[in-house]
């Protein structure tokens, strides 16, 4: 078993940053590859994206590409989404994702653990 448990969102201006965290507990979270979603209201949620087992591998959406940043720090049991240049279209409830393969995975389906949850919203 995996708990998962987001923090770091927050209110900012556009153009700014935040960095989420996502805290695991679970002596095997460094084998688990992790995800980062997201659900705007009224949206369906989305991907955004997404690190293997030892963060030698990361995989993002388009529409954030270039802006955003995962990490990982295994013997924390951390995972980092660090988000540069944030747009109102980025406002959404953020979500960390765990799942057994190890690989990067951009599905839901793939995922077998999920966090509550951290409100971002961007200021226009």
């Amino acid at each position: 078993q995996v708990q998962l448990i987001e923090s770091g969102g927050g209110l900012v201006q556009a153009g700014g940053s935040l960095r989420l965290s996502c805290a695991a507990s679970g002596r095997t979270f460094r084998t688990y590859g992790i995800g980062w979603f997201r659900q705007a209201p009224g949206k369906e949620r989305e991907f955004v994206a997404a690190t293997n087992w030892n963060g030698g591998s990361t995989f993002y959406a388009d529409s954030v590409k270039g802006r955003f940043a995962v990490s990982r720090v295994n013997d924390w049991n951390t995972v980092y989404l660090q988000m540069n240049s944030l747009k109102p279209e980025d406002k959404a409830v953020y979500y960390c994702a765990a799942h057994g393969g190890g690989h990067t995975a951009l599905a839901e389906v793939d995922y077998d653990y999920w966090g509550q949850g951290t409100q971002v919203t961007v200021a226009s």
